[in-house]
């Protein structure tokens, strides 16, 4: 299943492929999601990648927090929690 880290201060001209490659060099890449606003079809400068291990999710936070990526420094750190809402609350 892996864990889940969250990245921050993403430049809108990074793409999934190059979080990918940054985000390889500590572990294993389950997947990577680049959040988009749906109106505008942009990124909003935030995603998630999941690591295949804590340990990796840990080692990336430690590595990758302050690393550059294309034009910004980005922010890495534990996603929070998943919560799910009923429809209707």
């Amino acid at each position: 299943m892996g864990i889940e880290v969250y990245v921050g201060q993403i430049s809108g001209m990074v793409s999934e492929d190059e979080m990918r490659k940054l985000f390889s060099v500590v572990g294993t890449v389950s997947s990577v999601h680049l959040v988009i606003d749906p109106v505008s079809g942009e990124s909003r400068g935030c995603g998630y990648v999941r690591m295949s291990s804590e340990e990796e999710a840990r080692e990336a936070i430690d590595l990758l927090n302050g690393a550059r990526l294309g034009d910004r420094q980005i922010v890495v750190k534990h996603a929070p929690p998943k919560t799910f809402r009923k429809k209707g609350h």
